[in-house]
């Protein structure tokens, strides 16, 4: 008789990669509306489907009146340094880094930009830095919700209201599964493959009045590309936020995000959505609080992600490895290790679209491969 019984049930659903990440329920390509495949993102049919990516996303978010959302070329990473390019070296800036992405904007700032007055604020993975140092007079570049790290800002209380200098939020796994106060926040971004399930290669840009402000009035000193653009004789681009694209996107990623975008009004709207993700990462917590060998990476339980669930268990590498490898050849959970420059350890997303009712199966699985590569 086997001493480690494996379980018996699997996940409907073993997708728990941290992006892209997994198709809503439900999710069927066929159904998708395809109308625009085929014709140029310029015509009619195009255009409206861009701009009711741009309307929507604002509506669904509660975006506050005045702020522009617009689609924009290379995923996140795309919508931050087009930002960054386009609005730096006006100010000081003040950047804040604790896992792999917020140090890759500070190398950014300091390296291809050569900013001179760059302030770092940096922390080790599982840990914050004291955003409480942020100048108000200074721009700031943060991530809202560290993806390699699994540490989220639990509030912007640390943001002043009379701020001179611009936050810049990264909040590629935040934006739909956390409530973002978007008063405080005048530029953010974020990608459809993470809390939707989207695709990739698209990013989404939302500014606040006081960016338009700073794009329109700052014209900074270096070449800039033509994916960056944003304005022309001085004035915002406008069309860029009514769906006219700055290039060519693909118009089955766009279907395929506004079905996304359909599915979280099913669910309650963005407060369905953050329900779904908060109630995904109870099930984790559960198993932590149980387990002696499983600990969540973040120190604080206030900036334990919802969406990034970063684990550290008492296991060498290899052992960890090994059961990543397990879970992945039983066709259990793909995806999960950690990312390749955080601690060894498991990182299981908790996003919306992942069911809580797979996160329990799972969890007996975890038992099992611990006790498999223990003994």
């Amino acid at each position: 008789m086997a001493t480690n019984p494996k379980p018996t049930t699997k996940p409907n659903n073993p997708n728990f990669s941290s992006g892209p990440c997994s198709k809503r329920p439900g999710y069927d390509v066929a159904n998708l509306d395809i109308g625009t495949l085929g014709r140029s993102h310029r015509s009619s049919v195009g255009k409206a489907a861009l701009a009711r990516a741009c309307l929507d996303t604002a509506e669904i978010l509660g975006l506050p009146e005045g702020y522009r959302v617009g689609v924009v070329p290379a995923s996140d990473t795309g919508a931050v340094e087009m930002i960054m390019w386009s609005v730096l070296g006006q100010r000081p800036v003040d950047i804040f880094a604790w896992e792999s992405f917020g140090r890759d904007w500070l190398t950014d700032a300091t390296k291809q930009l050569t900013l001179d007055e760059v302030n770092t604020y940096t922390a080790d993975y599982g840990l914050l830095p004291d955003m409480t140092q942020a100048n108000p007079d200074n721009d700031c570049i943060f991530t809202w919700n560290g993806t390699t790290a699994g540490v989220k800002v639990p509030n912007a209380d640390w943001i002043s209201d009379a701020r001179t200098g611009l936050t810049i939020c990264d909040a590629t796994s935040a934006v739909f599964a956390m409530d973002m106060p978007w008063e405080k926040l005048d530029v953010v971004t974020y990608s459809w493959q993470k809390v939707l399930g989207g695709e990739g290669a698209h990013g989404m840009l939302i500014l606040s009045p006081r960016a338009v402000e700073r794009l329109e009035t700052y014209t900074p000193p270096w070449p800039m590309p033509k994916i960056f653009r944003m304005t022309k004789g001085g004035k915002l681009v406008e069309g860029i936020f009514r769906g006219e694209t700055i290039n060519t996107p693909s118009m089955l990623c766009v279907a395929d995000y506004l079905d996304a975008l359909d599915w979280v009004r099913s669910i309650g709207g963005l407060p369905g959505s953050i329900a779904k993700s908060e109630a995904n990462l109870e099930v984790l917590s559960g198993f932590v609080q149980s387990r002696s060998w499983a600990h969540f990476l973040a120190q604080d339980a206030t900036q334990v992600s919802n969406t990034s669930v970063c684990l550290t268990l008492d296991l060498e590498p290899d052992q960890v490895k090994q059961i990543v490898k397990l879970l992945d050849t039983e066709a259990v959970a793909y995806d999960i290790g950690a990312y390749r420059d955080a601690p060894p350890g498991l990182r299981i997303w908790c996003g919306a679209t992942v069911e809580a009712s797979d996160l329990k199966v799972l969890l007996p699985w975890l038992d099992w491969a611990h006790a498999e590569v223990s003994h």
